[in-house]
């Protein structure tokens, strides 16, 4: 090779040393020792003297090798059938009981094959990695400019690469407890994981069967989902909305100019906080019972018959309309504290301005305040009423999902979707139901959020007030 010719092949690394590497520009430009470690992992690197780093990637390729031969390439052929083989009992005369030897367990095939196909993600991910190493080491090498030893790629890390060292662990843990059970529960949903024929241990794929049935709504299971999920958009939107405007209320008469002692009566307020949501929410169903201290008070003031009670949590109409009102209790101290520091920092000019053009104290509120606070808490509203979708121990602690008017169906008159997930999964052991209920909660849920927060004034006009 001529001087000229090096002198070219130098100033043409230099400037695509200017711009990212990528996996298609070091397969398409790059040397022959680059090309070679899309096959041989860290080829590239211990060519041009970075030993340490060569090794490294080899010694990740060959680990991800063996654990494909031994153990990958099983866990995917298995993935497709999720097991065959029927487990043996087999009577244990030394513990008394009957154990169960051999056969397939398709639950743990499952975990293994995701957890594979994950792996494999990773893999490809560190493979992207190690080529664009090599034909960045390849370019520094050609530009005739130092090329990093082990040592300065760890000074690195603590430099310009230090994001890539704190985003390392959290990554990991996201991906090993976040990603892994989701897509986990996500392919439960195309089995029939559950106990009815005995589908607990060896189960296989059904595909679309387990969203068919909980749409057939004449079904058990459909006709409860419908009702299931009515009752949570009901449930939502009350105790979203009541708990909003009732704090929005009482912030704006504490806000007042002619209150006195503003801050005793927040206190007075904010204090049912510092008792731990579910004591209180226990306290209330105690309180609630049939012979509780509210229907005994009732009796004794001759305000209901002797042996009468009022049926806070044994009628469904009841029950429901409780539910929303004890949350308005627990929910308002809450939204006062939220809703009084955007009250506070409404301007002072546009009351004035309104005085002065004539506008009584309803039409300011309505025209300023109302619209103001709207545009201010909307995510905060989204969020809220994705909370109260899911709002788990309100429900659970007051009245349990009861009253159960249909004995055959999986859930009581007040059973959120959440509730109901949880009874299908650790009650009856329909655990392929259940995922199927997670799914359409989620999507429900972010199709809601993003096309109301779309066409919501906070994302539309950012900015505007």
């Amino acid at each position: 090779m001529t001087t000229k010719s090096l002198s070219q092949r130098a100033l043409l690394a230099q400037q695509e040393l200017l711009e990212p590497c990528t996996c298609l520009g070091a397969l398409r430009n790059g040397g022959m020792e680059t090309k070679l470690s899309a096959v041989v992992m860290g080829l590239g690197n211990l060519v041009h003297r970075q030993y340490i780093k060569g090794l490294l990637f080899l010694a990740i390729e060959v680990a991800y090798v063996l654990f494909m031969i031994f153990f990958g390439f099983h866990n995917l052929y298995m993935l497709g059938s999720l097991g065959t083989e029927v487990q043996t009992e087999v009577w244990s005369e030394e513990l008394q009981v009957y154990l169960y030897e051999g056969g397939d367990q398709s639950i743990l095939l499952l975990l293994y094959g995701i957890a594979t196909i994950l792996v494999t993600l990773v893999m490809f991910w560190i493979w992207r990695g190690t080529l664009k190493s090599a034909y960045r080491v390849e370019l520094l090498h050609t530009a005739g400019k130092k090329v990093n030893t082990f040592v300065d790629d760890l000074k690195g890390l603590l430099d310009e690469n230090l994001y890539r060292l704190l985003m390392a662990p959290p990554m990991f843990f996201i991906t090993a407890l976040t990603i892994l059970p989701l897509i986990f529960m996500i392919c439960m949903a195309f089995t029939n994981y559950s106990k009815i024929d005995n589908h607990l241990v060896l189960f296989d794929w059904v595909g679309l069967e387990n969203f068919a049935s909980l749409f057939d709504n004449s079904s058990i299971l459909g006709s409860t989902f419908w009702s299931v999920l009515v009752w949570t958009l009901i449930w939502a939107f009350f105790a979203t909305f009541t708990n909003y405007f009732f704090g929005m209320i009482l912030a704006i008469v504490i806000n007042r100019k002619d209150t006195k002692i503003k801050g005793f009566w927040r206190f007075c307020f904010v204090i049912s906080c510092a008792v731990p949501m579910f004591v209180s929410l226990l306290i209330m169903r105690t309180m609630l019972q049939p012979e509780g201290a509210v229907n005994v008070l009732l009796r004794n003031l001759g305000l209901i018959e002797q042996g009468a009670s009022l049926p806070f949590f044994t009628d469904p109409l009841w029950a429901k309309v409780t539910v929303i009102v004890i949350n308005i209790w627990v929910g308002v101290p809450y939204t006062l504290l939220q809703l009084t520091g955007v009250l506070q920092n409404i301007p002072g000019e546009l009351y004035e301005a309104a005085m002065v053009d004539g506008a009584n104290p309803v039409q300011s509120f309505f025209y300023i305040t109302l619209p103001y606070m709207l545009y201010v808490t909307t995510p905060y509203l989204i969020s809220t009423f994705t909370g109260n979708v899911n709002n788990f121990n309100v429900i659970y602690l007051l009245s349990g999902g009861d009253p159960v008017t249909n004995l055959a169906s999986t859930a009581g008159s007040t059973d959120l979707l959440v509730t109901w997930l949880y009874k299908l999964t650790i009650d009856r052991q329909y655990y392929n139901v259940g995922a199927v209920v997670g799914i359409l909660t989620f999507i429900i849920l972010a199709i809601g959020s993003l096309i109301t927060y779309r066409n919501s004034k906070s994302y539309k006009e950012e900015g505007g007030f």
